[in-house]
């Protein structure tokens, strides 16, 4: 798939009434002296009700006689203005659990049928900045599955996705080399990437 018609055409303020799935928010707190403070933070507007989180990402990585291999995509981000390098992600439709959404996601976004493994501890994305936050799935997928061997993706009219796979031993280095050639990285790729590093350095896969 060709990125190379998307890009931002222009950048303007957005009132807090004309947003659909983000708003801008300014909290007062007391910070541990007592003293009373201010911060802006922003908030997805798409959380469902009751629900603890916005959303879900997905680690599905396919057994192979060749090693490990990591699901990942290539999907254009506006607020970037790059493409990017990512694990299969979505929000949290109203009356689903973290392990419901990873499926469907995985199944819409990729194609791939999968069960689920295990799911992380709730995990905050920039909690500098605002309240957004995840869990992680990880899922397996039998490759022996007819499906599985004919992935049929359901994209939205608006979704723009190549999918593809990275051998685990290779992915830091993968990383490096798609920044390379212009593409963004997504935190939660790099921290994965850096944890097999760290695995590596300190002989924790022995």
């Amino acid at each position: 798939m060709s990125f190379s018609n998307a890009k931002v055409l222009s950048t303007e303020p957005l009132a807090n009434n004309e947003a659909e799935w983000a708003k801008l928010v300014k909290l007062t707190y007391t910070d541990p002296k007592s003293q009373t403070r201010t911060w802006e933070s922003a908030e997805r507007t798409t959380r469902p009700q009751g629900c603890d989180i916005d959303g879900v990402g997905i680690i599905a990585i396919l057994e192979k006689p060749t090693g490990p291999e990591l699901v990942l995509q290539k999907q254009y981000r506006a607020p970037v203005d790059k493409v990017t390098i990512e694990i299969p992600a979505g929000l949290v439709d109203e009356g689903e659990t973290a392990e419901q959404a990873a499926i469907r996601e995985l199944k819409e976004e990729t194609g791939y049928v999968a069960k689920v493994a295990e799911t992380s501890p709730m995990m905050f994305n920039d909690p500098g900045f605002c309240n957004t936050n995840l869990r992680m799935v990880h899922v397996t997928v039998d490759m022996s599955l007819p499906e599985n061997q004919n992935r049929q993706p359901q994209l939205e009219e608006d979704e723009f996705i190549e999918v593809f796979l990275v051998p685990l031993t290779n992915l830091y280095a993968e990383c490096k080399r798609l920044e390379a050639e212009g593409c963004a990285i997504d935190a939660r790729v790099g921290t994965f990437a850096e944890g097999i590093e760290c695995a590596k350095k300190f002989k924790l896969l022995t």
